[in-house]
């Protein structure tokens, strides 16, 4: 009995940590096998500056540019989803950090009004000689005014 109840356990287990697959969309897993590499390119330049693309058979693609011996990059990637609709993604990553732009990514809330205004005096109030780093911290309030529409 105890031998039973044992293999009916690991019989569910083994079932449930399976790979799903639900229904709808594209089956990845066969178009993902046999997909195709279509374009392939890089560049790279004496100077530091670099270019590459690709695109597969499936509906992967992606291109960047970088320079500056890797301090920016500038691109964009696509993907299907497993309902078949694209999802695209363009960046920019530079000393501000990465910068993500798509469709299907959570929106910023509007900054509160004070947030704006505080960020303002401390700007107002930096001196020549401050340590503060005055064009991220314009960046962030014109950000910050952008998300109130």
């Amino acid at each position: 009995m105890l031998k039973t109840v044992i293999t009916l356990t690991l019989l569910a287990a083994s079932s449930l940590a399976a790979p799903q697959r639900f229904g709808g969309g594209r089956s990845s897993s066969s178009d993902d096998k046999s997909a195709s590499i279509l374009v392939d390119e890089f560049v790279l330049n004496p100077e530091g500056t670099y270019v590459y693309k690709y695109e597969t058979s499936n509906g992967i693609s992606a291109s960047q540019t970088g320079g500056e011996n890797g301090l920016y990059a500038n691109g964009y990637f696509s993907y299907l989803d497993p309902e078949g609709q694209r999802v695209e993604l363009t960046y920019l990553a530079d000393e501000y950090g990465f910068q993500p732009q798509g469709s299907h990514l959570p929106v910023e809330p509007p900054a509160p009004d004070h947030v704006i205004k505080t960020l303002e005096v401390i700007r107002a109030a930096a001196g020549p000689d401050s340590e503060l780093d005055i064009p991220m911290l314009e960046a962030t309030i014109a950000r910050l005014k952008a998300t109130q529409g």
